[in-house]
């Protein structure tokens, strides 16, 4: 399901890796990934953070971004950066939602995907 060429292919597994090092790195929080690959055919992952303001969740999908291009990812589509209270980064294989807590917590995206599936936590220590 790659939505991306380059001269090597990062895995799913090794994209989401990158994301969640890259998230944590940037100080993002309480970050969540759900192992969709058996649910839905839009992507392998996704994967839920939240950041403590608009302009950190939007810079945090800026960097995540440029990180993931530097890796060879090259189609990724950022939507809700002008706004800033939830950004989504689809990046093929893993789509990335990232909300001011509040927001988060209202929508509550991840109880709905992860019915079925386990959610892997990520506080930092090891990611």
């Amino acid at each position: 399901m790659t939505h991306y060429t380059s001269d090597f292919t990062l895995t799913p597994e090794e994209t989401k890796q990158l994301v969640v090092q890259t998230l944590d790195s940037d100080k993002a929080e309480d970050i969540e990934v759900i192992n969709l690959s058996s649910q839905s055919s839009i992507a392998d992952y996704m994967i839920v953070a939240s950041g403590r303001s608009t302009r950190q969740v939007v810079a945090l999908a800026e960097k995540l971004k440029i990180r993931l291009g530097l890796e060879g990812i090259k189609d990724i589509t950022i939507e809700g950066a002008g706004q800033g209270d939830w950004v989504i980064l689809d990046a093929g294989d893993i789509i990335v939602h990232l909300f001011r807590p509040e927001v988060r917590e209202y929508y509550g995206i991840e109880k709905m995907w992860s019915l079925t599936q386990p959610i892997e936590f990520h506080d930092g220590l090891n990611a």
